[in-house]
């Protein structure tokens, strides 16, 4: 939190100092085998993670799958059943102790942005801050320039549109500088096209100023466009933690392969380094850390539509038919049932357009390793 020093002015840390006097990789939040039961139904099961300082992570799942009660005892708003959960270095649930979360260095941004209808924007961002007048008004201009705002502090939260209201959300739980800053799905209230551009802003504010975030969302595209990390939950447990970028090509489970992007799975067979699917005999070198001692093995293989392409072929040499095709922009995706049963998506350029029921042969294309799943 800002501190304030004999003279009632309050000491902001600069962002530049600030990262240049601390570690890159200090650790600022630590849950540890962190549990959470209602009565008898458990809702968050052993949930290990680190958050480093300037970090934006992002809680990532379906609805019911912990994630928000998660967040929700980081802010000390529900009390761990079981673990540690350490915030600055300190203990704030460990069992023994819990700290409230009026004492606990966090800010928190909600849903409705909760802003103050009867107060202007100047006095929202001020509220709960402490210190002379000059020096709350000198941090105010300063939060209202970084969410490039100077020109609205004058006016009421009635006055703003939904994208300036979250702005002000967010300059509010940054006045006091937090140590750790909560998001609750921020930009569920917003229009899909608003959506995106706030997820853009508010990224750039965070990194701007220096603040270590942890989000909530079922959102894939959004936690995959803004997070530094992505943390997939699903049933209460910790799916799988990693960059974006890890997480959706190289997913550790069926479900985390599933709940990012389209995926679909080819049932395979490994024998003597190939892998026979219903598209077709491919070398098992192909998929993501292969081993001959796996031969023998049913797997599933993970591809996803650009992993995939159709050919309009003869009945009698086709894999599959098209059966749907979902038109998006600039590509269609058809969704092609195959002979064995199996449906797969391809995606292809707009000007490629098939018809339903249109027989095809379907190619590999992939230009990476693919993910697989031994069955």
């Amino acid at each position: 939190m800002a501190q304030t020093d004999t003279s009632g002015t309050i000491r902001r840390q600069d962002v530049a100092s600030g990262f240049a006097a601390s570690s890159a990789d200090e650790t600022v939040l630590t849950m540890d085998l962190v549990s959470k039961r209602f009565g008898s139904e458990t809702v968050v099961e052993n949930v290990s993670l680190e958050v480093k300082r300037g970090e934006l992570l992002t809680f990532l799942g379906p609805s019911g799958c912990g994630k928000t009660t998660t967040l929700r005892m980081i802010a000390g708003l529900e009390e761990p059943s079981e673990g540690v959960i350490t915030l600055g270095g300190e203990p704030v649930a460990d069992g023994d102790r819990f700290v409230s979360p009026e004492r606990r260095d966090a800010g928190i941004v909600f849903q409705n942005f909760a802003l103050f209808p009867h107060l202007t924007v100047r006095e929202n961002i001020a509220f709960g801050l402490d210190g002379d007048d000059a020096a709350i008004e000198a941090r105010v201009d300063e939060l209202l320039d970084l969410v490039d705002m100077p020109e609205h502090g004058e006016k009421k939260p009635e006055q703003l549109s939904g994208g300036q209201k979250q702005r002000v959300a967010l300059a509010r739980s940054l006045a006091p500088e937090p140590e750790v800053l909560l998001l609750d799905e921020p930009f569920s209230n917003l229009d899909v096209r608003l959506r995106v551009e706030m997820r853009e802003e508010v990224r750039r504010i965070l990194k701007e100023a220096g603040v270590t975030a942890v989000s909530v969302t079922h959102d894939q595209e959004e936690a995959l466009s803004i997070s530094d990390r992505v943390a997939v939950m699903h049933d209460g447990r910790l799916e799988q933690i990693g960059r974006p970028e890890e997480v959706f090509e190289r997913p550790e489970s069926k479900f985390v392969a599933s709940f990012l992007g389209r995926a679909s799975f080819l049932t395979g067979h490994l024998r003597e380094g190939k892998v026979e699917t219903g598209v077709g005999r491919f070398n098992a070198a192909a998929l993501e850390g292969y081993n001959t001692v796996y031969d023998g093995t049913p797997v599933d293989v993970l591809v996803r539509p650009d992993d995939l392409r159709a050919t309009p072929t003869d009945p009698e040499v086709a894999d599959g038919v098209v059966v749907s095709r979902q038109y998006v922009g600039p590509s269609f995706i058809y969704r092609v049932e195959l002979d064995s049963g199996e449906v797969v998506h391809c995606l292809h350029n707009h000007v490629e357009e098939f018809s339903l029921d249109q027989p095809v042969g379907v190619d590999l294309v992939a230009d990476h390793p693919l993910a697989w799943y031994p069955r």
